[in-house]
């Protein structure tokens, strides 16, 4: 019986192993593909059964899922948009719009619903990592010898443009004087996300590496950026404040040092907690980190002080990565990941933000007007602040058009004053504050891609070439000799 059983068994498992072969199994690119689309099925299974009609067409979840898919789309077939020497065509412009294309499409715009009070908590959580990684970029060592050109370079252009936009929005949008000083600010930085890559394209080139202009631009970014959202954080505070001017003025200060107090006091905190000898460190930090700066945004709206949830977060970043020193590497990788979700969250939104249909013609009209003249006074600004830096005539011109470029800062805090409009239910400020969206919608568009062909077309004709670039296409150390012998 045994031997009979043994048998069974043996001929049992050589007609599996048979059956087995012969049954065909996908592999590679088909069972890649299958096994995708059981997972979103399944995924889109357990959310419907516990969300309902939020996940299906017209539901909050379905819009913002869609945005998100349409706007990465978006982004990758503009960044595969490739000419000969020139760098690639930011990929926020897809994003955008992508976003804008969903709003403005009859039918598809019912079906994409997204509720205006998820959309703000998705951009501010944006912003909040942005100024995390601007606060985390931030070099001490830059700090310490930033002077002479490179400041500026950095406070120069942006203080003068966002006052010249604001003289002309008042007179040309109607603007009041408060509002065009936010709109001047929204409008006056400069977009790390479109200067950055374009300069360590032509670093790697060795194009202006002996005067350290690639290394110049890419320091003055950061600083021009925190100036601009502390400029129009202070002008927020001040536009949304009741009581007599010399009391908003007031208010807005104490935003400014409640700020930079409250940042400074979390910034310690996080150079204590978490240990160095925990487990999965760096996790801890990240999370603590993003924890700590998108509280503080949306408190300091809790609280009436909006301003100053912008001013702790970079602040606190700062700070960390201060005491973290050698260490912060890794958590700037991670916060670096955070961005790259929410990054087209972000253009997809404010594109979405914007109805071509119940755009005036003569906002659009007089908009460009105040972006044209705001660019061309920046252009001088900086032509003349650099006039003394060492640099000749090409150079001047390059570091110029470098300066054009808007796109990253326009779009994080671009909405900020509509949504807190929509919350006050005010429909003069509704309007002043749509009017601020669609001329950093309109930045965006225009000066976004020129601004990244002109740094590519302009580098190599411009810029002289060094004579040893390095290996690895950065020539970092010679670079920041240069740079730091010319400061």
């Amino acid at each position: 019986q045994i031997k009979m059983a043994a048998a069974n068994s043996s001929s049992c498992c050589s007609s599996c192993v048979s059956l087995k072969d012969r049954c065909p199994r996908p592999q590679g690119l088909v069972s890649l593909l299958i096994t995708k689309v059981c997972l979103f099925a399944l995924l889109f299974g357990v959310v419907w059964s516990i969300t309902g009609s939020e996940c299906l067409p017209g539901g909050n979840l379905f819009g913002i899922v869609i945005l998100f898919i349409c706007a990465v789309l978006g982004g990758k077939l503009v960044g595969m948009i490739q000419l000969p020497t020139l760098p690639p065509f930011p990929p926020l412009l897809g994003m955008l719009l992508a976003g804008l294309l969903l709003r403005n499409v009859p039918y598809i715009t019912d079906a994409v619903y997204i509720d205006n009070h998820w959309s703000a908590a998705l951009r501010n959580i944006a912003l909040s990592i942005i100024l995390t990684r601007a606060g985390l970029g931030l070099d001490p060592s830059a700090l310490r010898r930033l002077k002479a050109v490179c400041v500026r370079v950095a406070i120069g252009p942006c203080v003068v443009e966002a006052c010249v936009i604001a003289v002309v929005s008042h007179f040309l949008l109607g603007l009041p004087w408060v509002w065009g000083f936010i709109l001047g600010f929204v409008l006056a930085a400069v977009s790390p996300a479109v200067v950055v890559p374009s300069m360590l394209l032509l670093q790697r080139e060795g194009y202006g590496v002996e005067k350290g202009i690639p290394t110049l631009l890419m320091a003055a970014g950061s600083f021009d950026d925190i100036l601009a959202i502390t400029g129009f954080s202070t002008c927020l505070g001040i536009a949304f404040s009741t009581g007599s001017t010399w009391m908003n003025i007031l208010k807005g200060l104490l935003e400014v040092v409640g700020g930079v107090i409250a940042g400074l006091i979390l910034g310690l905190l996080l150079c204590c907690i978490p240990s160095k000898d925990q487990e999965d460190l760096v996790l801890r930090r990240t999370l603590m980190l993003l924890g700590l700066s998108i509280f503080s945004v949306f408190f300091s709206h809790v609280i009436g002080f909006a301003g100053a949830g912008g001013l702790c977060t970079l602040v606190l970043a700062f700070l960390a990565a201060l005491g973290w020193k050698t260490d912060k590497a890794p958590v700037a990788a991670m916060v670096g990941r955070s961005w790259d979700v929410f990054q087209p969250l972000l253009f997809g939104l404010i594109g979405a933000e914007i109805t071509i249909a119940t755009l005036s013609p003569s906002t659009v009209g007089l908009g460009l007007a105040c972006i044209s003249i705001g660019l061309v006074i920046r252009l001088l600004v900086t032509f003349l602040l650099v006039h003394f830096g060492g640099f000749n005539l090409k150079e001047k011109l390059f570091i110029a058009v470098a300066w054009l470029p808007k796109a990253t800062v326009q779009a994080a805090i671009g909405s900020k004053a509509l949504d807190m409009a929509r919350e006050e239910g005010d429909e003069a400020l509704m309007k002043f504050g749509l009017d601020v969206l669609t001329l950093a919608v309109l930045a965006i568009l225009t000066t976004a891609p020129i601004g990244a062909l002109g740094i590519g077309l302009a580098g190599p004709r411009l810029l002289g070439e060094a004579t040893t670039p390095t290996s690895n296409g950065i020539g970092q150390e010679k670079d920041n000799v240069t740079i730091e012998s010319k400061l």
